[in-house]
Formats: structure tokens, C-alpha cells, sequence
């Protein structure tokens, strides 16, 4: 009884686990690594072939990503998870098949030109079909036997509609052990979907910790944020275009803004048309419409009993053609457009905003985590200008966020989360985090909960009846951004980009009145007191 950490340990992506019990082999997510690779992931220890089952908490692509590479390697076993886990599957993992594919055909191209190797796809949408004819659909907190001696169960993890926690039972040897995997745990009070079910005692734990190194801000009124950058742009004559991801704040957002539309919040403009401009939120759109009442919250519950669509309304419009798309910008009515993908580095959201950045009277608005070095992030931290298909677009459109509509638990959650458990788990396994937060969050546990944490690495075993890593594995950085040298320069380049943003607000300022201007070069020169060198 043993379990191998793959992926997505002092890591954010790929998550990927091995537990071996009772002679059968069974991974625990099969994800693809996305943005910063920091370590090399060590093999599958065993053939594709010799795996028995795959389980899986949700959807998303750093969790789901590699199930046709898998398939097509040799895999033929089932794939549990939810039934709505499935059917977003059926989506996400035919979309990133045709990403995989298309790519390889533009790197072919270069490769016949240069002479180079052909390039091969991870897989195929071939793949991707095949590995979804391997799906097995279950309902939350029913138990079923997975093998002889394995008991498996899902619980709403609240992160993404049909999300989940997995319980492991198993019985082997005359020894009882019980394993739960958090998968990627939800925010609270948020559209649509539950909060997440609070843990229950299991022998070991392991635990995703994206958020574990900072808290939530303080939650503002979603509806009111919304409505007033809605007005004041439409006032405008403007459009709110938001980058948004396909899959779950698309459809949240949607829900925000029926809302809206029914008290006539936007008196002026009360017919305003809602664009949903990516294929993928579509097709999303339409599975969260689509008899998914065994994982919606009371309130979209009753929305519903009373006949009312939750995220549909008048002036809803669907755009999938690329012909249909590019109407958008050709139409003069102010308007939101909700296109992805997220963080503006591809898909359709990128005409969107070389049609609307250099606009004064337009807004972009933010609703998610921006990475570091995406365009999304560079418009957040006060961009003046940014390159989008070869040209240098002005930054002219004010730049709004909306704080607080995280997918993700926090520090806090997490903890109260764990704190649930009336007996303390034998050891607590620390994954899915940036490099250092996996550390720190593993020993704020230790501290906080007095709960023994560890941060595995990629290839470290443990045996499941001492609690003891048996095995170590190699640990092999492929960058070195997170070293003390790179890490300071990494904070001196935050530094500087503020010293940007600082002059382009106050540019922005130029014609506020003396006393706030005064107000404000006093507070300037007051941290540069604080900091100057003599």
C-alpha cells in the first residue's frame, strides 16, 4: 500500500498521483503541466497498459489534460469521475486535442521549411474520443467498489460543477486505511455551484495549497462593482470586454449579470447585448444549462423550480463562426463581450482588445488571476502599450478588476477545511502550490493544526501503513527563476514595472484638482523619503 507523487508537487500543474493497494495500480488525476515548469516530473513507474483505473477530481486541463496521451500510450481501463465531470471533459479534452493537432501542423510546416524532425502532437482528437468512451459516471457521496478491497467516493470539492474530493477504503492484509484527496477546493458563496463539504477523518491526506501562502480580499458586492462599470462605460458609448475563462467564470459571470438585466440596474441602457464570443464557453454554457440540478446550489435550485434560467436572459447573444465574431466590432451598440481566453495570451479575446484598448470610452475588465508575463497581467500592473499581432496597441480604455471571484479556497478555507477532521490524519501531503507556498503551507499545518505535513517531490514514495517516505526522488529543476539570485531580481523587476505604473497614473491625473494633486505628490515624496538612498 503505497503512494508515488508524479505531477503538480512544489508545483501548481499536472497533477498526477499513483496509489498502489491490493495489487492494482490507480492514478489519481493525469494532468498537463501549463506556464512555469520549474521541475522535471520523474516517469510512470509502471506501463500505461499496467494502470487499472484513473480517477478523477475535475475537469480542468492541469488535472485532466494528459488522459488521451494515456490512452493512446497503451491505457485501457476506466475513467472515473462525476457525470458532470464527464460531460465538461467531452469539451475541454476534444478542444485541447484540436490545440495539440493544430499546432503540430504549423510546427510542421517551419519543420518541412528548415529541414527539421516532424513534429508529433501529445495526441489526437482521434485520442481524445477514444479516451472519453472510457468514462464512468458517479454521483457525489455514492460509494462503489472500484476493486476488491477499494471503496471510492466523490464529495463536491465546490471548485467547478461536479468537482471533487475522492475517498479511498482500503482493506488489504487485514489492514484498514482510508486516503482523501482534496482536489482543487473551492471559494465560498459563489454562483451556481455548493460550497465545499467539509473534510472527514481519513489516515492520509492529500491537499492542494494554490492559495496557501494569502487570504481573499474582503469581498465586495459582486452585482454593484459590476453595475457601476457597466454604466459608466455604456454612459460612455463604450464596450466592457472581459477576458474570461471558458469553463466556470463565464458562466458565473452570466449569472451576475441576469441579475442585473431583471432589477434594471442599468437604467439607461437596459436592453444591453451580452456577447459570448469562444466556441469552448459555448458549448460550456449550454452543459451548465443542461439538467446539471444535482450539483447547483439552493439558489440557482430555486431559480429553477420557479421556471427561471439562471444564466440566459434577452440580449444574449451566441457567437461561434469566426464571421460572427468579427461583427462584434463592426456593431456601434455598447455591449459586453465575454471571450477567451483569460489572461489574453490567445483565442479570440485578443481582437477584442486591439479593437477596444486604444478606445477611451471602452473598459476592460478583469475577473481572474493574472499571471506573471501574460498580457492580462501587464494591462492589470498599468501598461501603456502592448503587442498584439505585430502591433503596438495604446492602452486608452480604462482598466477595472473585480476582486474577489477566485475559484480557488485560500489560506484560511484550506485550513478549516483540514481543521474539519475530529482526529488528526496520520501525515498530510502537501501539492498543487508554487515551489515555496508547498513548503510554507505544509508547515503553517504543522504549526496551526499541529497535523504532521509534508511537501513531497516528484518521484518520493510513501508507505501507507508507517506513514514513511520509503523512497526519494530525483530532484531536477529545469529553471532557475526561483533561486536567491533570480528570485531578487524577479522582486527588483516588480519594482521597477511599479515605477512605471506610478508615472502612468499620474499622467492619468493631469487634470485632478490642485489639492488632490498636491495630496498626492505628498504622499510621493513621503515614500521616497522613506526609501532614498543618501
Amino acid at each position: 500500500m503505497k503512494l508515488t507523487f508524479l505531477g503538480a508537487v512544489h508545483e501548481v500543474t499536472g497533477s498526477c498521483t499513483l496509489l498502489e493497494a491490493c495489487g492494482k495500480h490507480i492514478l489519481i488525476d493525469c494532468g498537463m503541466e501549463q506556464g512555469e515548469d520549474i521541475y522535471e516530473n520523474c516517469e510512470l513507474p509502471v506501463a500505461p497498459g499496467e494502470i487499472d483505473a484513473i480517477c478523477l477530481t475535475h475537469a480542468h486541463i492541469d488535472h485532466s489534460g494528459r488522459i488521451p496521451a494515456i490512452v493512446a500510450a497503451g491505457y485501457k481501463g476506466p475513467i472515473y469521475a462525476t457525470e458532470a465531470t464527464h460531460r465538461l471533459c467531452e469539451i475541454m479534452l476534444r478542444d485541447s486535442a484540436h490545440i495539440q493537432e493544430f499546432e503540430a501542423e504549423w510546427r510542421n510546416r517551419k519543420a518541412k521549411r528548415s529541414g527539421d524532425n516532424p513534429y508529433i502532437p501529445l495526441y489526437t482528437v482521434a485520442d481524445a474520443e477514444k479516451s472519453l468512451q472510457q468514462f464512468v459516471g458517479y454521483p457525489y457521496e455514492k460509494e462503489f467498489e472500484l476493486f476488491e478491497g477499494i471503496t471510492v467516493r466523490f464529495a463536491d470539492a465546490g471548485h467547478l460543477l461536479g468537482s471533487s474530493s475522492i475517498y479511498f477504503k482500503i482493506v488489504e492484509n487485514a489492514q484498514t486505511k482510508t486516503v482523501l484527496f482534496s482536489g482543487d477546493l473551492g471559494n465560498v458563496d459563489r454562483p451556481l455551484i455548493r460550497d465545499p463539504k467539509p473534510s472527514e477523518n481519513a489516515d492520509y491526506v492529500v491537499i492542494e495549497s494554490t492559495y496557501g501562502d494569502r487570504l481573499h480580499k474582503k469581498r465586495e458586492d459582486y452585482i454593484l462593482q459590476l453595475t457601476d462599470i457597466l454604466n459608466d462605460t455604456f454612459d460612455r458609448g463604450g464596450n466592457v470586454v472581459i477576458p474570461s475563462f471558458a469553463v466556470g467564470r463565464t458562466q458565473e459571470l452570466l449569472y451576475l449579470i441576469r441579475i442585473i438585466k431583471d432589477k434594471n440596474l442599468v437604467k439607461n441602457h437596459p436592453d444591453f447585448p451580452v456577447y459570448i464570443d469562444s466556441p469552448l464557453s459555448v458549448e460550456a454554457t449550454e452543459i451548465y444549462s443542461n439538467n446539471m440540478t444535482d450539483y447547483y446550489d439552493e439558489e440557482t435550485l430555486e431559480l429553477l423550480n420557479k421556471g427561471i434560467d439562471p444564466i440566459h436572459f434577452k440580449g444574449l447573444k451566441l457567437s461561434i463562426t469566426s464571421e460572427e465574431s468579427r461583427f462584434i466590432n463592426f456593431d456601434n451598440t455598447p455591449k459586453v463581450i465575454l471571450s477567451a481566453s483569460g489572461m489574453c495570451e490567445a483565442g479570440r479575446i485578443r481582437h477584442h482588445l486591439k479593437h477596444n484598448l486604444w478606445r477611451k470610452d471602452s473598459t476592460i475588465l478583469f475577473v481572474g488571476y493574472q499571471a506573471q508575463a501574460t498580457i492580462g497581467r501587464k494591462l492589470v500592473d498599468g501598461a501603456t502599450s502592448v503587442k498584439l499581432f505585430g502591433e503596438e496597441i495604446a492602452v486608452n480604455a480604462k482598466i477595472a478588476t473585480i476582486d474577489g471571484i477566485s475559484g480557488h479556497a485560500d489560506k484560511n478555507m484550506l485550513l478549516g477545511w483540514l481543521a474539519n477532521m475530529t482526529i488528526p490524519p496520520k501525515k498530510v501531503f502537501v501539492n498543487h502550490g508554487n515551489d515555496t507556498v508547498c513548503d510554507s503551507f505544509a508547515e503553517c499545518i504543522n504549526a496551526e493544526l499541529k497535523f504532521d505535513a509534508v511537501a513531497p517531490y516528484s518521484g518520493d514514495e510513501y508507505d501507507l501503513i508507517s506513514g514513511e517516505c520509503i523512497a526519494k526522488g530525483k530532484i531536477v529543476k529545469i529553471t532557475h527563476k526561483h533561486d536567491a539570485h533570480s528570485r531578487a531580481n524577479t522582486v527588483y523587476e516588480r519594482l521597477i514595472a511599479a515605477g512605471k505604473r506610478l508615472m502612468s497614473v499620474i499622467m492619468q491625473n493631469k487634470e485632478s484638482s490642485n489639492k488632490e494633486l498636491a495630496r498626492f505628490t505628498d504622499q510621493i515624496n513621503s515614500l521616497c523619503d522613506k526609501f532614498e538612498r543618501k
